[in-house]
């Protein structure tokens, strides 16, 4: 009996490896270093740069100078990347939105559903200038239901999901990141 239970426990890595299966890497980016060109504020960024960081492969830099945008570009300024042998790029958030949407309400006409939605805008360029992730917006979105009798509960839950938007757009974000193949 003890046999088989040993061979049934040593059959299931076997078996697992043999499908494909592997676990998660750190992801591999095609750039050393990255100019993350958005608000010192941000908590995406920070949580952004600690990922980079921790994944110890990408230097992640301050911008150094900021040239304005031509006239009917995006409100975020553009950091000036000096090329260096490497592959430096450069993170431009032009934009970052939490939106509170009212999506159900009662017979007396009072909110019983919100939707909260997290979205950001960004664009990733190599130091002389080509985009090698032309502008593209990510969206999360959560439903949330209401009750006025816990408003306090719900504004704490309403935090909690936020966060998580914020989680999945960093990842997402880091997904796209390591895709870029040329720099």
């Amino acid at each position: 009996m003890k046999r088989r239970h040993l061979l049934h426990s040593l059959a299931a890595p076997v078996l697992l490896a043999g499908c494909g299966f592997k676990l998660r890497e750190a992801p591999d980016f095609a750039f050393d270093s990255i100019v993350l060109n958005a608000p010192a504020s941000s908590p995406l960024i920070a949580q952004l740069r600690r990922s980079l960081e921790a994944n110890g492969k990408v230097q992640v830099l301050a911008p150094t100078s900021v040239a304005p945008l031509p006239a009917g570009a995006a409100s975020a300024p553009v950091a000036v990347v000096p090329p260096v042998p490497g592959g430096r790029v450069a993170l431009d958030l032009l934009q970052e939105l939490r939106e509170k949407v009212v999506v159900g309400i009662n017979a007396s006409g009072q909110v019983r559903e919100f939707q909260l939605r997290s979205r950001i805008r960004f664009r990733l360029r190599a130091a002389d200038g080509r985009e090698l992730i032309p502008e593209t917006e990510l969206l999360q979105q959560r439903d949330i239901s209401f009750n006025e009798a816990a408003v306090l509960a719900k504004e704490a839950e309403e935090a909690l999901l936020y966060r998580d938007m914020q989680s999945d757009l960093v990842q997402q974000l880091m997904r796209r990141l390591a895709a870029v193949r040329t720099v």
